[in-house]
C-alpha cells in the first residue's frame, strides 16, 4: 500500500463509518456452478474434485469474482476483501492444492485491486479499499481433534507461521491495502497469523493495516478457544491493529452485546460484519436487508463500530441498506484509558 492510499485510509476512517463489503460464498452460490466450472481450462485434467473450493475461483472463473467485487462496491463499500478465505496452503490440503496457494492468493488480491482502483477513479471523492483476507483455516492449534486425547494436536504453531507466511507475501505482492485475520476462532491460530505478517513486516520493510476480527461462536459468548470478546482483545492488541472486532456466527441481533463489549476497551477502530441472521433448516439466512440495516444503524447511533458490513447470507442488497443506514453517522471515537496491566487466559484480567 502506498503512503498515499495509507492517509486516505486513515483520513477516512476518521469521517466517516466505513463500509465493509458482504459474503463472497452467498454470492458464489448464486451461480450454481459445477465441476467444470471450478477446474477451468487450467485444473481440467486435476486428479480430486474441486467443486467448493471457492478461492480457486480467483484463477478459473476470474471475471465472475471480479465482477462480484464490483457488486459491492457499487452498492457502497469502502472496503473489500480478497477471494482468499481458505486460501492458505494447510487449507487448500483439502483438494490437494498445497502449491497453489501463492498464485490464489496473488490472483485474488490482483481482482479486488483492479476492482477497488476503477470505482476509485470514477470517484475519487470515495477511495476504495483492499483488505486481503487471512483465514483462520481448517486446523486449530489450541484444542485437540481427538476427545480421548486432549494434548493431540493437528497443526503446529510453525506450520501455521509458515503457511500464513506465503499467503501474506502473496497478498502484498497482488497489492493490497490491508491485512484483515478474520473469522477467528483460536487465538493462538491468530497469534500464528500476527507473527508471520509482522514478520514479513520486517523483512519487506513495509507496514500495512492490519485488521482483526474475531468469531463469537454461540451464546456462551466466547471464541472456540474459549475466550471471552474483552479477554480476545487483550490477547492481540500489542499488535496495535487498525481495527478490531468481530464477525460470523451470530446475526447482528446476538452480537450486538459482544460488539459492546470490545467498543468498550478497544484503544483502536471497532469492526463488525455479521451474519444475515442465524442460518434457517436449510441452512440459508434469512434475515432482510432492511431488518440487518436497521440493526447496525442503532449500533451506529450508539457510538460502537467505526467500520460495518456483511458475513455469510449478506448480499449487495445488504451492504447497500448498511451503507445508507450509517450515512452521516458519526464513527466511534476511540476512548483514552488509564495504563494498567492487562491480561488475559479465558476471562480478561486488568490489574
Amino acid at each position: 500500500m502506498n503512503s498515499n492510499r495509507s492517509e486516505q485510509l486513515a483520513q477516512a476512517a476518521q469521517s466517516a463509518i466505513l463500509v465493509l463489503d458482504g459474503a463472497m460464498g452467498t454470492m458464489i452460490q448464486q451461480h450454481h456452478l459445477d465441476e467444470a466450472d471450478y477446474r477451468g481450462q487450467q485444473y481440467a485434467d486435476w486428479d480430486c474434485d474441486l467443486k467448493g473450493n471457492n478461492d480457486l475461483l480467483s484463477v478459473t472463473q476470474p471475471d465472475l469474482i471480479y465482477q462480484i467485487h464490483c457488486d459491492y462496491l457499487a452498492a457502497g463499500a469502502d472496503i473489500i476483501e480478497t477471494n482468499t478465505f481458505n486460501a492458505t496452503s494447510i487449507a487448500m490440503a483439502d483438494y490437494k492444492m498445497q502449491n497453489e496457494a501463492h498464485l490464489i492468493n496473488v490472483e485474488s488480491a490482483r481482482l479486488a485491486r483492479r476492482a477497488a482502483d476503477k470505482f476509485t477513479s470514477e470517484n475519487p471523492q470515495k477511495p476504495r479499499f483492499v483488505a486481503g483476507v487471512l483465514g483462520p483455516t481448517n486446523r486449530t492449534a489450541s484444542i485437540s481433534p481427538d476427545v480421548n486425547d486432549p494434548g493431540k494436536r493437528n497443526v503446529t504453531f510453525e506450520q501455521l507461521v509458515e503457511a500464513y507466511t506465503e499467503s501474506c507475501e502473496a497478498l502484498i505482492e497482488g497489492g493490497v491495502d490491508i491485512l484483515m485475520l478474520e473469522t477467528i476462532f483460536d487465538t493462538l491460530n491468530a497469534k500464528a497469523a500476527a507473527f508471520a505478517v509482522h514478520d514479513v513486516f520486517d523483512r519487506l520493510g513495509l507496514t500495512l493495516p492490519v485488521m482483526v476480527s474475531g468469531t463469537i461462536t454461540d451464546a456462551s459468548g466466547r471464541t472456540l478457544s474459549g475466550q471471552t470478546a474483552e479477554a480476545f482483545y487483550y490477547s492481540l492488541r500489542h499488535i496495535s491493529p487498525f481495527s478490531f472486532g468481530l464477525n460470523c456466527a451470530l446475526g447482528p441481533d446476538l452480537l450486538r452485546q459482544y460488539v459492546a463489549e470490545i467498543a468498550g476497551v478497544a484503544e483502536c477502530l471497532v469492526s463488525a460484519h455479521p451474519n444475515a441472521g442465524l442460518p434457517n433448516e436449510f441452512g440459508e439466512y434469512d434475515m432482510e436487508a432492511d431488518e440487518m440495516a436497521a440493526h447496525i444503524k442503532e449500533w451506529a447511533q450508539a457510538g460502537l463500530v467505526n467500520i460495518v458490513g456483511g458475513c455469510c447470507g449478506s448480499t449487495p442488497e445488504h451492504i447497500k441498506a448498511l451503507a445508507d443506514a450509517v450515512a452521516g453517522q458519526p464513527p466511534r471515537s476511540i476512548p483514552r484509558f488509564d495504563v494498567k496491566m492487562r491480561l488475559s487466559g479465558l476471562e480478561p484480567f486488568v490489574h
